[in-house]
């Protein structure tokens, strides 16, 4: 990661495309919201590989995440809800929540990185 001006930084794995992140979320995603971005993206990728396990054949997934922070600093995240849409053939309401819960309850390193007293929840509409 290097400083580049004002609060934007850029950074990432050498080799692979930079990721840039701005402090004053003005030109780029700021740092809290790469958290929940980084959390829902972990979270999908878990979901696609189980709904694949259960021969679900995936055409779209969608996750939605929004976060509740404290008015003071540190405004860290108190709570986070994702909803997840599944959208393919053989998806059905009780595969969808169970590859979800999966990932979010036991798979996903990025959740389970955060504080223990956050609130997480989720919910799922199959499309």
């Amino acid at each position: 990661m290097r400083w580049t001006e004002q609060l934007i930084f850029e950074g990432g794995n050498p080799g692979k495309p930079a990721i840039v992140v701005d402090g004053d979320s003005r030109v780029a995603t700021s740092p809290v919201e790469l958290l929940l971005f980084a959390a829902a993206t972990c979270s999908a990728a878990d979901v696609v590989l189980i709904l694949q396990k259960q021969r679900v054949k995936l055409t779209a997934l969608d996750v939605a995440v929004r976060g509740t922070r404290r008015e003071t600093d540190p405004k860290r995240y108190t709570a986070i809800a994702f909803h997840f849409t599944v959208r393919g053939e053989g998806a059905d309401e009780t595969k969808a929540r169970r590859a979800v819960d999966l990932s979010i309850e036991k798979y996903c390193s990025v959740v389970a990185s955060l504080a223990p007293d956050i609130s997480i929840t989720y919910d799922v509409t199959v499309a």
